[in-house]
């Protein structure tokens, strides 16, 4: 394989930097699952822990290496999860940390940011203007921003998921991986195209926010002048052109699915699997529903990658999606 910015080695190290309240999260068979989508299915559940979501690996590395250069604080841009285990990983190691937000993001994310003691800006306008503001606070005020995806430090935290999945590898044929930034799916896809190469590495983004798989399937950077879907944590405009170029070296596949399919997806996961996700977790699940023929008779894993979820906008979705079933 080519060689991406990310090292296996440092990775491998990364475990050592994050607190195990983070490590080794479940990953099973899910039989309820297969008969809704015709093939077999293993979920790798990381909304088990204190920031509901993978996010938290990765600030985990991010915040003890600022620490351990001296720094006092940091700043982010957030549509919500990130900010939320940056706050966390900050208040461990007495790192000040400041997000930026657009104000339109899930309020309990925004909620549980300022909860954790971070320091919480709106901004009016989507997330692409809250990574504006983010850089100015950090350019103005001389701190570190950390950038989920360009940051390598996100997206080999995110790895060692990828670690843990190329444990379990032979026993699957095909993982499915959210898509926004990229941090996850180039650090899983890393690690797996290293150590499992056989498994075809499958990403997944919406349909009303397809900025980064275009610019996959085009082999260069494309924008989008809206993104428009109920997965937040995916709805990125502007691709990162290195995170693009590590994107290009591991993914087999990235696919595009429709809001209905996510909405179908989160309801399959919480009345067969018991669990309670946002939008960007239900992807893999989206993607099945929508080509079971591609998957048919194969054995997929899936990253449910967060729960942070607005309380009554997911009842909305899963109540409107059983109304059509």
């Amino acid at each position: 394989m080519e060689q991406t910015r990310l090292d296996t080695g440092r990775i491998r190290a990364a475990r050592r930097l994050i607190d195990p309240v983070f490590l080794d999260t479940p990953l099973y068979r899910c039989e309820a699952l297969e008969p809704g989508l015709g093939c077999a299915v293993s979920v790798k559940l990381e909304t088990a822990n204190p920031v509901r979501s993978f996010k938290g690996r990765g600030t985990e590395v991010v915040a003890s290496l600022l620490v351990g250069e001296g720094a006092r604080e940091v700043v982010c841009a957030s549509a919500g999860n990130l900010g939320q285990a940056l706050a966390w990983s900050g208040r461990g190691r007495g790192l000040g940390v400041r997000v930026v937000a657009s104000r339109f993001a899930t309020r309990a994310k925004l909620d549980r940011i300022r909860a954790l003691g971070a320091t919480l800006e709106l901004v009016d306008g989507d997330h692409e203007l809250a990574r504006e503001r983010a850089a100015e606070i950090a350019r103005y005020d001389g701190i570190r921003l950390v950038e989920d995806s360009l940051d390598i430090e996100t997206c080999e935290g995110a790895a060692t998921i990828g670690l843990e999945l190329a444990d379990a590898a032979p026993s699957f044929d095909a993982v499915l991986i959210a898509l926004g930034g990229g941090a996850l799916a180039t650090g899983v896809g890393h690690v797996l195209k290293t150590m499992a190469p056989g498994v075809e590495v499958i990403c997944v983004q919406p349909l009303g926010a397809p900025a980064m798989t275009r610019s996959w399937r085009q082999r260069r950077v494309v924008t989008t002048e809206s993104a428009d879907t109920i997965a937040d944590g995916v709805a990125g405009r502007f691709p990162i052109p290195a995170v693009l170029d590590d994107l290009l070296l591991v993914a087999d596949d990235a696919v595009l699915v429709q809001e209905a399919s996510i909405i179908a997806g989160m309801r399959m996961l919480h009345d067969h699997a018991g669990l309670v996700v946002e939008p960007s977790a239900a992807l893999g699940i989206a993607a099945v529903l929508e080509d079971r023929d591609r998957f048919a008779g194969r054995h997929v894993a899936t990253v449910v990658c967060g729960s942070n979820v607005d309380v009554d906008a997911y009842r909305r979705w899963i109540g409107a999606a059983r109304g059509k079933a």
